[in-house]
């Protein structure tokens, strides 16, 4: 997700001024608009979709890095025994003679 700095950084002006064309132009483009306040990014506005996006990304991120941690605390368990736990276990065929 690019930010283009001249049109993606916006004044507290220009967010009092047309605030529906703010809105128009990160629906339009997709891009993320920095409304900047005393020369400094303040807020940014993305599309609702986008926003969810990346609040799944941030989750799925926290769970992975949990993972990660486990792995190298040993908290780890051979998938055969978890698979035998669960009852997914590799059933034995009976062999017809």
């Amino acid at each position: 997700m690019a930010i283009i700095l001249t049109e993606d950084i916006k004044t507290v002006e220009d967010l009092v001024n047309d605030p529906r064309g703010l809105l128009k132009q990160a629906r339009r483009n997709g891009r993320p608009v920095v409304i900047a306040e005393g020369g400094k990014p303040a807020v940014v506005m993305l599309k609702a979709e986008r926003y969810e996006w990346l609040v799944h990304l941030v989750n799925l991120n926290k769970l992975l890095n949990e993972g990660v941690g486990d792995v190298l605390a040993g908290r780890v368990k051979p998938a055969e025994q978890v698979f035998k736990e669960l009852g997914l276990g590799r059933k034995k065929k009976k062999v017809s003679r």
